[in-house]
This record gives C-alpha cells, sequence and structure tokens, in this order.
C-alpha cells in the first residue's frame, strides 16, 4: 500500500494537516478494516481504495485544517457511519475526547473494531438517535466542538447538533456547492437554537476537482430546552 500511503501524507500536507507515521500506519489500517467490513455491510458505496482515502479521509481532515478542532477538545460526531470524520480526527488529535454516535448498531459493532485494532482511548461509540441523545444529561451542552458530515439538510441538522455544544463551542458541518442555499434556509434554527454563522472555510479535495466547504457554527446561547424534538420531528416540520 506504498500508492495509497504516498497519497495520503503528500495530501495531508497540501490540506495543511501533516502526518507521522505512526498516523499513517493508522489510516492503511482503518482503510483495511473499511474494505473487509465494506463486504459485510454496506459502510460506504466508495470502494476504491485511493478515492476512500481523498472523499473519506482527506476530506475529514480539511476541519482539522479549520483551526477549531483541538488536541484537548471534547468532541461528538453525529451521524458519524463509517467514522467520518470522527476517526480521521482522533488520529490527528490522539488527546481529544470522542462521542462517535449512530443510530445504525452494525456500523457501531465497525467502529469498536476499528477503536480496538487502532488502540484509540477515550473514544466512545454509541448506538442512539442525536434527537434522544441531545436530551439527557451529560450529553446536552457537554462538548466543545461538534462536527458531522453528510448527514441531513442543516435546518434539521442544525437542531440534532446545536444542543451538544457547551456555550463558546463549535459546530463544523461539512458541506458541498449547495451550502449557500442551506445556510439561507437555516438561518432562523441557527438562531433560535442557539448559534451564530462564524466561518465558512474552503477546500479542494487533493488530486480533484472537487470543492468542499466546512461552515463553523459557535454557540453563543443556551439551546431552549424543548429542542431537540423527538425523533422524525426535525425533518417532518424543520425549524424556518
Amino acid at each position: 500500500m506504498d500508492g495509497e500511503r504516498k497519497l495520503l501524507e503528500e495530501g495531508a500536507l497540501e490540506i495543511g494537516v501533516p502526518v507521522n507515521q505512526q498516523q499513517a500506519d493508522m489510516f492503511i489500517e482503518y482503510l483495511k478494516l473499511i474494505n473487509i467490513w465494506n463486504q459485510r455491510i454496506n459502510l460506504t458505496a466508495i470502494t476504491n481504495e485511493r478515492e476512500i482515502i481523498i472523499k473519506h479521509f482527506l476530506d475529514s481532515l480539511t476541519c482539522a485544517a479549520t483551526g477549531y478542532v483541538r488536541n484537548g477538545d471534547k468532541a461528538v460526531d453525529v451521524g458519524t457511519g463509517a467514522g467520518f470524520p470522527g476517526i480521521p480526527l482522533k488520529i490527528i488529535f490522539p488527546g481529544m475526547e470522542l462521542t462517535l454516535v449512530d443510530a445504525l448498531k452494525k456500523r457501531i459493532i465497525f467502529l469498536e473494531e476499528v477503536i480496538s485494532r487502532l488502540e484509540l482511548e477515550d473514544v466512545q461509540p454509541l448506538h442512539a438517535r442525536a434527537e434522544d441523545l441531545g436530551t439527557q444529561e451529560g450529553y446536552r451542552e457537554a462538548y466543545q466542538v461538534c462536527f458531522s458530515r453528510a448527514v441531513s439538510h442543516l435546518p434539521e441538522l442544525c437542531e440534532f447538533c446545536l444542543p451538544f455544544l457547551k456555550e463558546g463551542g463549535f459546530f463544523l458541518a461539512q458541506k458541498g456547492p449547495g451550502y449557500r442555499e442551506e445556510l439561507k434556509e437555516a438561518g432562523k434554527a441557527i438562531d433560535i437554537l442557539g448559534g451564530e454563522i462564524w466561518d465558512i472555510k474552503e477546500y479542494a479535495l487533493p488530486g480533484t476537482d472537487i470543492v468542499h466547504y466546512v461552515l463553523v457554527i459557535k454557540k453563543i446561547k443556551a439551546t431552549p430546552s424543548k429542542y431537540p424534538r423527538k425523533a422524525g420531528k426535525a425533518k417532518k416540520k424543520p425549524i424556518k
């Protein structure tokens, strides 16, 4: 896997998040686990190894490049799926205390193996809905940073994610070129839920013509206790 390792190392450097040899080893092991498990369960539609590195690993690392994620943060990844962006960020920031949330039990079982094989510490994979977890003591307004990638439309995504954050914390939403329209639609939700648009970062994925964005929303006040609403409500009737 020398070619894949080189792609990872050079691509990470291009993004501005260099990886050392130990971290590169962990990414390669992670890649192998994805390949094995993807034959058993639907982890990702992307199966080409180079594409996994670029479109999953390097794309996840753009969150680290923003400067809003730090090594000692308590962080939550909502709708993590196969572990993106949480696991790549944990590899880069080993001191991060990370909660991985996903509603599909099979994915959580996969993540438990990843955590074990990569010997990651302070990572908690949880089989749960964000709407339920965000109301619970110990999770609600308990995190400095929340990230989510390709989960849902921004108005409902804010309802899933902002309740997890402490005041002063940051929600990093990874989005494609359609983010401007989503931002317009999410303006009221962001305000009601206690957030404020703080920054927007643009990244070209190495070796492609793909441009992705990280929307940075700062938590400036407490989320009203009525949010998040029960499962399904945010999607059926988003805050607008």
